[in-house]
């Protein structure tokens, strides 16, 4: 299971250039494998092609994506009030299409950052408008749907 989250993580980034530059998206790769190999080691082993392996990438990606993207709407908001190095806006955009969308609002709220910029927040609203049309025509690829 590790390998096989390994592989699609690293793969990821070798073919989508954007990925390669994000360091959040690194983290949040390093979270994912390293929660595949506590579960393996820890509760079960699972076969790589098994339908409960892919449910877990789902979910893994899913809340570390969240996470990650709450961390760094923190770190932005915490160098603009210093005046430093800022996470750039379309690394904060793809952190919310790859699924951080509702980490992003959470940070949004709690940091009360990025709310009042309206150009922002209708980029926000497009990724989100995006990855469902993503994860639609994937599901219809796929014939789920």
């Amino acid at each position: 299971m590790v390998i096989t989250f390994t592989t699609i993580l690293l793969g990821l980034a070798a073919l989508i250039y954007p990925l390669r530059r994000n360091a959040f998206f690194l983290l949040n790769s390093a979270a994912v494998i390293g929660a595949a190999w506590f579960i393996e080691t820890h509760w079960f082993r699972t076969s790589v092609f098994s339908s409960k392996t892919a449910l877990l990438f789902v979910v893994f990606q899913i809340v570390s994506m969240n996470v990650t993207t709450f961390i760094a709407y923190g770190l932005d908001k915490r160098a603009a009030r210093r005046g430093a190095w800022r996470v750039p806006e379309r690394d904060l955009h793809l952190l919310e299409f790859l699924g951080g969308w509702i980490g992003a609002w959470a940070a949004q709220k709690f940091f009360r950052h990025k709310t009042s910029k309206k150009s922002y927040q209708a980029m926000y609203k497009l990724m989100i408008v995006m990855e469902f049309a993503a994860v639609y025509f994937i599901l219809k690829f796929l014939h789920l749907i």
